[in-house]
């Protein structure tokens, strides 16, 4: 695994990412098959297509306001959109002259892009990074009405998983894990 790999599960036309979100936010979205009020379009929203990382960020769902994790279905166009216009969130001297160009261009972004450790089944940190987009108001019009193209609920399946590894079955657990390759 290289240290900065974006790996999911997708297929040539969709990347499915993961959030977490409160029940009255995420069951109106799973009933509509994309986001509703109360869902706010104008704030960031951060998509995720590491399993393991939301589940260390939400505690397995059980986290206040994240307790129902969704997978999020979206087109591949618009998950290469998203990442055209990602800038990152730490100035990186392969992409900028200097700070100051980073500055000027992470003001204006409508897309930033964050990597960070990615998670073991345990929670633990490890060597390589997961990557996350956060999603401006500037753009979310775009994942809600456009990108978007199934929601489904993987509460249940988080709540199995970390009932396996809580009592000592990581092996089993590590089956029920979703798909997380590389994407190409």
């Amino acid at each position: 695994m290289r240290t900065r790999e974006i790996r999911a599960e997708y297929d040539r036309e969709t990347i499915t990412v993961y959030q977490a979100y409160r029940p009255d936010i995420a069951v109106p979205a799973l009933e509509h098959g994309t986001f509703v009020a109360p869902f706010s379009r104008g704030r960031m929203t951060w998509i995720k297509p590491s399993f393991l990382w939301l589940m260390a960020r939400s505690d397995w769902a059980r986290k206040p306001g994240q307790e129902m994790i969704l997978a999020v279905r979206i087109s591949r166009s618009g998950w290469e959109e998203a990442l055209s216009e990602a800038v990152p969130t730490d100035p990186d001297r392969r992409v900028f002259r200097n700070a100051d160009e980073w500055r000027a261009r992470f003001r204006e972004a409508t897309v930033r892009v964050q990597w960070d450790p990615e998670r073991s089944l345990r929670g633990e940190k490890l060597e390589a990074r997961s990557i996350q987009i956060g999603l401006s108001r500037h753009i979310v019009d775009r994942y809600v009405d456009d990108w978007i193209v199934a929601i489904e609920d993987r509460t249940p399946l988080a709540r199995k998983i970390h009932r396996l590894v809580q009592d000592g079955c990581a092996a089993k657990a590590r089956t029920f894990l979703p798909e997380n390759a590389p994407t190409r």
